[in-house]
């Protein structure tokens, strides 16, 4: 489960990291693709910490059930 966790961990960071160059690429850009992928890029970044956070709590439940 400990491995599980640092991967889960390691992925979030590496999709936090592209959301947020690419929120600042799509927020110098100046078209309507663009604005859509800028809306994209920060509603990524409000949400795969908390799914990520989700996970590690279901994760901590499971293991304490056995």
């Amino acid at each position: 489960m400990e491995k599980f966790k640092r991967i889960a961990a390691l992925i979030g960071i590496i999709l936090l990291l592209g959301l947020y160059v690419g929120t600042f690429i799509f927020s110098l850009m100046d078209s309507e693709y663009a604005q859509m992928m800028f809306r994209a890029c920060i509603a990524g970044t409000i949400l795969i910490p908390v799914i990520l956070y989700a996970m590690m709590m279901v994760a901590k439940y499971l293991k304490n059930r056995k």
